[in-house]
């Protein structure tokens, strides 16, 4: 009997997602993106789609194996039924790079086109469809990858994540075709045109970038000092009705102690209020004397309620009260966490419910900025930071400041709440505004408009960060124009495809 060997394309391609997947927080080497890719490129002529898809299971394993903590540890759900979904999700984001990687080389032989033309134009297209497809899921866009090179990140304001994936594609299919160029120099030309167009383009974002740094992106004339209350209370306890005045009492401490610095801005994170603030009561007034007591403006994430036609229907939402402690205003929740926050398609699955134990089935809300003395205030809940089209609209309706509220105890020590962190940074870059970003257990942060963390803090520690926040947003090409590039992308992926069906029909 023949011992049966792996099959080494495969291999080959998983470890050019696992090499992919090291760019990103954490271990966060932006390098990897720029190469990692290569294996599979070099393999994956005599099956592009199983080779794609094993690079996407290598890639999205390691980056996303977080989710196992969030099943078992916060959703209850057995070891056997978290490993279960985790791979069905992982195996769901894989087709993607099956999907990019097949259509490439089916391109390169029906249409005689370079892989250093198509895959970058596919990968963004696909990249922009999995952002919206069935709810949207855009965690890990490859051009994140690149979130600690600041001169780099400056792109965003003209193409959003997007124009840094294409370089990255670009790249790493130029490395492949230099290397088959080296290797079988007798049937491969030299790739002139893909070198070229790689070594001006990475020129350009990096000289684009050092240019917008030097012009001072982040200075505002007016400015806020802002207290980031990070209560760090355990997900065990924080819908404890007996720890309700325990934790008002925690935030009330860390707003109050820098009050000698005068702060004018007070965050608290999502949820961080845990019952019904708009129904009144002492707990409700105690929230109330904390922006009086503080003589600041308070937002903090609370739970709240609208009953039509005799239906109650819940909403994740984040409140605002003036110095003098009186209600502003009530930002909702618009991008729900699916099976966290709402089942979808509910009627057809009433066996699933909810993997997070809460209050009910939340509905979406509208995009509306919160009124502050003249300025606006654009709030972004939990996850809705990943998603550029927000942060978008919130600014185009006015918003001088954004402010992320999050809960990423859900995460433990995990690679996660460094991931969000790092996608939230180009949602200042793309508008060119200050974000403040409050989270429970961290990171919280203060990220200035070209991207820069002024300041944070660690992880699973209580405590509370001050600083100085700009208010109003620069006018930016991707704020005007919002996903132009990708739609392209699609649109021309969709013409290839067209003229190679063509092409097989004849």
């Amino acid at each position: 009997m023949k011992l049966r060997l792996p099959d080494t394309e495969l291999l080959w391609a998983f470890l050019s997602g696992v090499l992919l997947a090291l760019s990103f927080p954490r271990p966060d080497i932006a390098a990897m993106a720029w190469l990692g890719l290569v294996p599979l490129l070099l393999v994956c002529s005599r099956r592009p789609f199983a080779c794609g898809v094993a690079a996407g299971v290598g890639f999205f394993g390691p980056v996303l194996y977080w989710l196992n903590i969030v099943m078992t540890s916060y959703g209850q759900l057995p070891p056997v039924l978290s490993g279960v979904a985790y791979l069905l999700l992982i195996g769901y984001l894989a087709s993607f790079f099956g999907a990019a990687i097949w259509a490439a080389k089916r391109f390169e032989q029906r249409l005689g086109l370079s892989l250093a033309l198509t895959l970058p134009i596919l990968w963004v297209a696909l990249e922009f469809l999995r952002s919206f497809l069935l709810t949207g899921f855009p965690w890990a866009t490859l051009g994140y990858s690149q979130q600690s090179l600041l001169p780099l990140i400056q792109s965003a304001d003209l193409f959003g994540p997007y124009g840094l994936s294409y370089l990255l594609i670009l790249s790493n299919a130029t490395l492949a075709l230099l290397i088959q160029f080296v290797c079988r120099r007798a049937s491969r030309p030299f790739p002139y045109l893909a070198v070229t167009l790689t070594l001006a383009l990475a020129g350009g974002f990096y000289v684009y970038g050092n240019y917008r740094l030097a012009h001072h992106p982040d200075h505002r004339q007016e400015t806020l000092a802002t207290v980031l209350a990070q209560g760090n209370i355990d997900q065990s306890l924080k819908w404890n009705p007996a720890f309700q005045w325990r934790t008002i009492d925690i935030y009330k401490r860390l707003s109050l102690q820098h009050q000698e610095q005068s702060a004018e801005l007070i965050v608290w994170p999502e949820s961080a209020v845990p019952f019904f603030y708009q129904q009144p009561g002492v707990l409700s007034e105690q929230v109330r004397q904390v922006a009086a007591g503080s003589k600041a403006w308070l937002l903090f994430g609370s739970p709240a309620f609208e009953d039509i036609n005799r239906q109650r229907h819940y909403l994740n939402s984040a409140f605002l009260l003036s110095p003098e402690g009186e209600d502003l205003g009530r930002s909702d929740k618009v991008h729900l966490v699916p099976f966290g926050e709402y089942v979808p398609l509910k009627t057809f699955l009433p066996f699933i419910d909810k993997l997070v134990v809460g209050i009910g089935d939340f509905s979406p809300g509208s995009v509306s900025p919160l009124p502050m003395n003249g300025h606006k205030i654009g709030v972004l809940v939990c996850f809705e930071g990943i998603f550029p089209e927000l942060a978008r609209d919130y600014v185009r309706r006015g918003s001088d400041l954004l402010v992320n509220i999050t809960n990423d105890a859900w995460f433990g020590r995990s690679s996660a709440p460094y991931q969000h962190l790092a996608m939230t940074r180009f949602r200042a870059v793309e508008n060119r505004i200050w974000l403040a970003r409050a989270a429970n257990t961290g990171i919280s942060a203060l990220i200035a408009p070209s991207g820069r963390i002024t300041s944070r803090t660690p992880l699973f520690e209580r405590t509370a960060l001050s600083g100085m926040v700009g208010l109003g947003a620069a006018p930016t090409v991707y704020n005007r124009l919002g996903d132009v590039f990708p739609a392209a992308c699609g649109f021309v992926s969709l013409v290839w495809l067209f003229l190679a069906w063509r092409r097989d029909r004849k």
